[in-house]
């Protein structure tokens, strides 16, 4: 099936010239020139990624994003400034999945979307062969992970995960009590040889622990090894 990717940048030039890109590469496009014209279209017709410029009026990417993740787990990338760290953090931390500075190759960002579209299908079971090779649910104590419906519960209470999140937890709580490197968790969200730093993993971390908090304040399943990495808790 065809991915449908939504653009939402103030410029142009760049809605132009990236949905042409993309429909050459053979993805459906939807562009939007604001992040209040955008939300609605976002929340009511999800696409299968969203690409969001930081740097908007009326409703920049931020803002977007914050009010987008109440209500949908869509995959988003960030456009960012160049060397603009605190739009990476904050964006990271809000939620988005991957995030690209301006000036960027569209070949780039193209391979940053078949990436995540990648993830997202692995997350989703990958495929409607039948039920006997959709991934089994992972049950850990209170944790309860269900790849082939992205569906995670704690103490039955449902936590949306963003793809990336997803992908991150769903590693550590393979095996419980193992400690997990940044690199060994870099390698299990993000394929394909992409670099990120260990400042993302550790903002998806922190997020990651976020949601959990929100639907029970005592949550402490991760754990960080400081100078090891980060491990799922044993029962």
């Amino acid at each position: 099936m065809t991915a449908t990717i939504a653009l939402v940048d103030d410029d142009r030039n760049i809605l132009t010239s990236v949905s042409i890109a993309l429909q050459a590469e053979g993805f459906l496009t939807r562009v939007y020139s604001d992040g209040e014209t955008a939300l609605k279209a976002l929340v009511d017709n999800p696409p299968d990624l969203a690409v969001l410029d930081i740097k908007m009026p009326r409703m920049d990417g931020l803002e977007l994003l914050r009010r987008l993740r109440e209500k949908s787990a869509v995959p988003v990338i960030f456009l960012t400034s160049k060397d603009d760290e605190l739009d990476e953090a904050l964006g990271l931390a809000m939620g988005a999945d991957d995030y690209i500075a301006k000036p960027f190759s569209q070949r780039l960002l193209i391979a940053r979307i078949r990436a995540i579209l990648r993830r997202t299908e692995a997350a989703g079971g990958g495929g409607s062969e039948g039920e006997a090779e959709l991934p089994p649910a992972i049950e850990r104590g209170r944790l309860t992970m269900d790849p082939a419906r992205h569906r995670v519960l704690w103490d039955g209470k449902p936590v949306t995960l963003t793809v990336t999140e997803f992908m991150i937890l769903e590693t550590l709580a393979q095996r419980p009590g193992i400690v997990k490197t940044r690199n060994q968790l870099m390698d299990a969200a993000y394929h394909d040889d992409i670099y990120v730093d260990d400042r993302t993993i550790d903002s998806h971390i922190k997020r990651v622990r976020r949601k959990f908090r929100e639907v029970d304040p005592d949550f402490d399943s991760i754990e960080t090894l400081y100078g090891a990495g980060y491990r799922f808790a044993e029962e």
